[in-house]
């Protein structure tokens, strides 16, 4: 019974038109569509964070404020999050953010790629594998903690 009613309604959803998305694949549209802009704009712009973060966020990045990375501090606000990107792009320019897949579960995406940065006045830069863990609420990222290589990164950093 229940599968022919399954069936049914499956049926008419598609005659009428609509669709209907998971919260896995709403939540993994919305930080896909986020890191393609990021990558687009170089880092140049953080419209594409501040239009999905929520105001209170949990924001942790591995290096967590580390010796020549103190932007790196956690953050706990949509306010904060633009200081940290503030202080990233004030030391390095982006070459490249390249997500290879995304999982996600629940509220949950997971972002797998790279990044390359150049620091900013010298020919020093870094690629780096990168994971990314975030988790929505309402289609805003309230939790977000960022994976990679941080000895790399603090070694350019101090360059």
């Amino acid at each position: 019974m229940h599968r022919t009613l399954d069936t049914a309604l499956i049926a008419v959803i598609a005659v009428k038109g609509f669709c209907i998305m998971s919260i896995e694949d709403e939540n993994t549209a919305i930080v896909r569509t986020a890191f393609e802009a990021w990558h687009a704009c170089k880092g140049r712009s953080t419209d594409c964070w501040t239009n999905v973060m929520a105001d209170q966020v949990n924001f942790r990045s591995l290096a967590d404020g580390r010796e020549d990375l103190a932007f790196t501090e956690e953050r706990k606000s949509k306010a904060e999050v633009l200081q940290y990107l503030a202080g990233l792009n004030e030391m390095f320019e982006m070459l490249h953010y390249t997500n290879d897949y995304y999982v996600a579960q629940n509220d949950r995406v997971v972002a797998v790629g790279s990044t390359s940065w150049k620091k900013r006045g010298t020919d020093n830069s870094f690629d780096t594998p990168k994971v990314d863990i975030i988790r929505l609420e309402n289609g805003k990222i309230v939790e977000f903690s960022e994976y990679y290589d941080t000895a790399m990164i603090q070694a350019i950093a101090a360059s």
